[in-house]
């Protein structure tokens, strides 16, 4: 039976006619085909990489230079002194790009009478060179707070000097710094003494005996002039004080009708009567107040004046003839001339306190303060520059000698002669002494109204003061 089955199937199967079983094969294959097709995805595309920019700098706005400050320096000069402390400025500019230092140099008269004003009203520099102390009490700038090594000042410089720059109740502010120390003394033309055969005398010689010898000596050799002095109630003072003259009571105030003002006063007052000294300065105007110019030229035999004129005679004198600096004539008050100098100092006004401390901080560097003394050949007020000595940028014998006799009248000052220049009502004295001394001269005013005259004009300045 399975046999039979199995046949029927065969031939069910295999019993086809080929043509029908290619077929059967063809639709097959073509089945297979497109099941397969249905079934087979398209080829995977890798996920697109993003190409990277190129790197780009950041932009950043360009950072603006600093811009230099700017620092004003009012000035005057005697001699060199501009020309050294320019120099001295140029150095300090190098080292410090974004500091400016303009230096404007002024008359005498324009830091006496213009500054103070400038100052009060706001429109001051940022530093200036002063003599006049006491015009800005309570208007000068503390450098402490801003210095680096505030005992730079402390250490090196007379205290009652830096004590004169304080204002009421400020007692260890530090406002500036003695950039020079002065005496007054007189220049004496040591060839007119040599051709007149006369010996210069020493120590102890009286205002009175040099009068005659200065006498002797201009009619011997047919100078012009024998005797003058500065028209200055500075350069008056010391051998007022050599007479004897007290110009401060014990309450510090001042007093000018003592018998040592009144002694030298008619000693002026003779060597005008007798022809012996140039009427120019006193008695003309005040713009010409230096005996020194007649000296320079050789009209002169001995000029009282001061230190500070080493440099300029040393330069226009040169070798026309030998001169020489004498002791202060002596007195019933003894031998002093007067002490004093120039100040550099800063005004609170400024913008600029640690750009102004700065600057001071490098002028009081012993190489730069020493540098500026050995130019300019003035006696430093610096002890640790004085102490290692300066070496005097000079060759000349007449100015070593002249510094030399300078220095030596240091110790001989009276106590009131260092006190002068730094009291803070000196400008009261300075300012009316000289007109009221030539009102004298003159003969317009007696002795003892112009003294009472200037007397009440010291009063009267030092009440507008507030003193």
């Amino acid at each position: 039976m399975f046999r039979k089955v199995g046949q029927v199937y065969d031939r069910i199967v295999f019993g086809l006619e080929e043509e029908s079983v290619n077929r059967l094969l063809l639709i097959a294959m073509v089945v297979v085909l497109a099941l397969a097709a249905c079934t087979t995805s398209e080829p995977t595309q890798a996920p697109a990489t993003a190409v990277p920019q190129p790197t780009v700098a950041p932009v950043v706005a360009p950072t603006a230079a600093p811009s230099a400050i700017q620092l004003r320096f009012t000035y005057y000069a005697d001699g060199v002194e501009a020309q050294v402390m320019q120099g001295i400025l140029d150095r300090f500019m190098a080292d410090n790009p974004l500091i400016k230092v303009v230096l404007d140099v002024v008359p005498y008269q324009t830091i006496d009478e213009q500054l103070p004003v400038q100052v009060e009203t706001g429109q001051g520099p940022d530093l200036a060179r002063i003599t006049n102390f006491g015009a800005y009490r309570g208007k000068l700038l503390d450098l402490r707070p801003y210095m680096k090594d505030a005992s730079m000042l402390e250490t090196n410089f007379p205290a009652p000097v830096l004590a004169a720059m304080r204002g009421e109740g400020d007692v260890n502010g530090l406002h500036g710094y003695p950039d020079a120390l002065t005496v007054t003394g007189p220049f004496v033309n040591k060839t007119l003494f040599d051709q007149a055969g006369v010996a210069l005398p020493g120590e102890g010689t009286t205002w009175e005996e040099w009068t005659e010898l200065t006498k002797q000596v201009a009619e011997a050799t047919e100078t012009q002039y024998a005797i003058s002095i500065d028209r200055t109630g500075h350069r008056f003072a010391g051998p007022a004080m050599s007479m004897g003259a007290t110009l401060f009571d014990a309450e510090q105030r001042f007093t000018v009708d003592t018998a040592g003002f009144r002694a030298f006063a008619e000693t002026l007052y003779g060597w005008h009567a007798d022809g012996i000294t140039p009427p120019e300065v006193w008695l003309v105007s005040d713009k010409l107040n230096s005996c020194i110019d007649f000296f320079k030229s050789g009209d002169l035999v001995m000029c009282m004046s001061g230190s500070w004129q080493i440099n300029g005679l040393a330069k226009d004198v040169g070798d026309a003839f030998d001169w020489e600096v004498v002791p202060n004539p002596s007195g019933a008050g003894g031998s002093t001339g007067i002490a004093g100098g120039s100040a550099v100092v800063a005004f609170a006004g400024t913008k600029y306190p640690e750009a102004v401390a700065q600057l001071v901080e490098y002028l009081v560097q012993p190489a730069n303060y020493g540098a500026f003394s050995a130019e300019t050949l003035s006696l430093p007020a610096h002890k640790g520059v004085a102490t290692a000595g300066v070496a005097f940028n000079t060759e000349d014998e007449s100015v070593l000698g002249a510094l030399a006799s300078y220095t030596a009248e240091v110790p001989k000052l009276q106590d009131q002669a260092v006190a002068l220049n730094v009291h803070p009502f000196a400008f009261a004295y300075y300012r009316n002494s000289a007109n009221r001394i030539a009102q004298y001269l003159t003969g317009e005013l007696t002795l003892d109204d112009a003294l009472l005259r200037l007397q009440q004009d010291i009063d009267d300045a030092v009440a507008q003061a507030g003193g």
